[in-house]
């Protein structure tokens, strides 16, 4: 389709080293980084070996449906990246064993909900949890 699309609208340029060398780069002087990766496969790859370049993320939250058996990167743990030093050693890296699209809302609505109540909590000290 790309090729198709070069004809009408000529200036496209799909250039997957430089896309790789900037996301390297983003995570090398980056003064810390985390990942938050849903499902796996090419994304998790190439997300993983950016912080590797930076000795490791420092926060990692994996979620998909893969298992470790059949050695897919998507089905890799966390400590297999550990091991890589694509995660640093003393980060708490978590993979959540479920459908991402089910279950990301519910930590991204968990998350918000959490701060949200802590602060309306400090501000009114007469509201019970």
């Amino acid at each position: 389709m790309i090729y198709f699309h070069s004809y009408k609208n000529q200036g496209l340029v799909l250039d997957i080293v430089e896309d790789i060398r900037r996301m390297n780069s983003q995570a090398v002087y980056a003064q810390n980084t985390g990942m938050i990766i849903l499902g796996g496969g090419l994304v998790k790859h190439h997300i993983c070996n950016a912080n590797l370049m930076r000795n490791g993320a420092d926060f990692a939250v994996f979620v998909n449906t893969a298992q470790e058996f059949d050695g897919s990167d998507s089905g890799a743990r966390p400590d297999e990246a550990k091991s890589w030093g694509k995660i640093k050693k003393d980060a708490n890296p978590v993979k959540v064993y479920a459908e991402a699209t089910l279950v990301f809302p519910l930590i991204v609505a968990e998350t918000f909900a959490r701060y949200f109540y802590s602060d309306i909590k400090q501000q009114s000290p007469t509201i019970n949890q």
